[in-house]
């Protein structure tokens, strides 16, 4: 079962419909919000998913994936002690390149000190001192952290302004020349918030949509 929204999607649209014109008559043309949360049971495991399948194809990265895993069954299971208990050679037999191999580990290291917090703690953490805290991880920037407040945490003012397809979603949109900055399209959702969530998810749709 998926998890929930933690926050109202007809009340976030009501709002962007208001704001905005132009995304409004985007909202009209793909209809209905539809967002679902990624379940997962750690952001350790979410974020040891977003190494590996950094820069990798959708079956090679499922591969690696599936044989890290198994590897870290032999340890207890996906935690971060597992990771720490598991050797460097099993880590690369499983497919991982060293910069990632090194990735896994620093993760580790910083699930186990406290910087990564536990799932339930995250939850209550604002969006700047999750970033803070995630972006320590080796191997870890802004875009991968951004998506993990949107599609596993729920949170309703995300805006990926790093994200290629929202740069060229919000250039179509508004017809301009040239590819806008991150602080232009920061400086137009302004009036999005606090739902700029739902704003982005309306220009990934964008693009999927004649």
């Amino acid at each position: 079962m998926k998890p929930a929204l933690p926050y109202d999607p007809a009340a976030a649209v009501a709002h962007l419909r208001a704001a905005d014109p132009v995304l409004a008559a985007l909202i009209h043309r793909i209809g209905p919000f539809s967002l679902q949360l990624t379940p997962t049971r750690s952001l350790f495991e979410a974020l040891l998913r977003s190494i590996v399948y950094q820069q990798l194809h959708g079956k090679a990265a499922a591969s690696i994936h599936g044989r890290v895993l198994a590897e870290l069954k032999k340890a207890g299971g996906p935690t971060p002690a597992a990771a720490a208990a598991t050797s460097d050679e099993a880590l690369r037999a499983a497919g991982l390149s060293r910069n990632k191999h090194l990735a896994v580990r620093d993760l580790a290291a910083r699930c186990l000190d406290g910087t990564v917090p536990t799932l339930a703690a995250a939850r209550k953490l604002p969006d700047d001192e999750l970033i803070t805290r995630l972006t320590a991880v080796r191997g870890i920037g802004p875009w991968t952290v951004h998506m993990l407040l949107l599609f596993h945490l729920g949170r309703p003012d995300v805006m990926p302004t790093g994200d290629f397809a929202i740069r060229l979603a919000f250039q179509r949109l508004y017809r301009r020349r040239t590819a806008p900055t991150p602080a232009a399209i920061l400086r137009h959702a302004r009036a999005w918030q606090p739902c700029r969530s739902v704003a982005s998810w309306y220009l990934w749709r964008s693009l999927d949509t004649p």
